[in-house]
């Protein structure tokens, strides 16, 4: 994915992957680690999902499923139904998204700016049939020519990250990576990635980070799935292993608290010049706490998804923070971190 050796890209989808490895220095030197993030904000379509959009939609071309002029229906929390508009648009196909409408008005307005049909559902539970994930699959079927992305359960999505994240992180540190962190909503990121880098040394520690409300964490650390609590957190957490996540190399497990990952974003504002969304809270306080547990001197790599601009109306803003319990962090607060 993306790039050439001109320097100029084939389109958007040239343009997808080849982000940036930063290092955030306060924290790097907070833990004694090297934190690294991995810049997926800075993909065309503005998030680690590009990739998985893409690698989807390529697959179904290349197996004839996708005709001219189809249709893409996918259930997404937003990113991914942001890269898969994008990637129609640029490909000449229609895409239909399905969505929760407990996600982020400005995801949700984003959407229909790209020129998507939007059809927002009540966010209810996997096992109801109307689950977003489980409609989409529904509508698809019913559309002539329409291919349902399926985000989730098509391993398209972990190849994608298998092929192309798993060794443009490998190939940026020199090879030089202790711990891989990221937190899991389809599981399609943490999975390729950590399959990519414990292939190329099985020593690398591969850590799920995972938000509370999502039971993903107790089944990483008993087996079992049980869920403890709830979380603000859009896109990430699960209440079952998805087939991109099923096999994937789990060492250890995190569970980050909501105040804790707000905490962490504003830091990365304050402190590091990054504007980013909620899932990277979790991810960058996971690898954190990693690094703690490692000691220092080691290499901890994670994903910054995307961008916070996709939240401002939420995370941003304390009004709508003190609904769910939870403070803005202040500016002062933060220097003794």
């Amino acid at each position: 994915m993306g790039g050439s050796a001109l320097g100029i890209t084939d389109g958007f989808v040239g343009a997808v992957g080849e982000t940036p490895l930063i290092r955030l220095h306060g924290l790097s030197e907070l833990t004694g680690c090297e934190i690294l993030g991995k810049a997926e904000f800075m993909n065309p379509g503005g998030s680690v999902k590009d990739r998985a959009a893409l690698g989807i939609l390529l697959e179904a071309e290349q197996e004839g499923l996708l005709k001219p002029g189809g249709t893409v229906v996918e259930g997404t929390a937003g990113n991914t139904g942001i890269g898969l508009a994008h990637l129609c648009n640029a490909r000449g196909y229609k895409a239909l998204i399905v969505i929760p409408d407990t996600q982020s008005a400005e995801k949700i307005g984003l959407l229909r700016s790209l020129g998507a049909e939007v059809r927002t559902v009540p966010a209810v539970p996997y096992r109801d049939p109307n689950n977003y994930v489980r409609l989409s699959g529904r509508i698809a079927a019913e559309i002539p020519g329409a291919v349902w992305a399926n985000q989730f359960d098509n391993l398209a999505n972990r190849r994608a990250h298998f092929n192309s994240t798993g060794p443009e992180i490998w190939r940026q540190s020199a090879g030089k990576v202790d711990a891989w962190v990221a937190a899991t909503g389809t599981g399609g990121t943490y999975a390729g990635v950590a399959l990519y880098l414990k292939q190329q040394n099985p020593q690398v520690q591969c850590v799920l980070a995972d938000p509370h409300g999502s039971a993903l964490y107790s089944w990483a650390k008993g087996g079992e799935l049980a869920m403890e609590g709830s979380s603000i957190t859009e896109g990430i957490g699960n209440s079952r292993v998805t087939a991109n996540l099923e096999g994937a190399p789990i060492d250890d497990a995190v569970r980050i608290d909501d105040q804790s990952a707000l905490d962490t974003i504003y830091q990365l504002l304050w402190r590091e010049g990054l504007f980013l969304g909620g899932s990277v809270g979790i991810n960058v306080a996971g690898a954190v706490e990693t690094a703690g547990r490692l000691g220092p001197g080691h290499t901890i790599v994670t994903v910054l998804c995307d961008s916070g601009d996709r939240y401002r109306s939420r995370l941003y803003d304390g009004d709508w923070l003190a609904t769910k319990g939870l403070q803005q962090p202040q500016r002062a607060g933060l220097e003794a971190i």
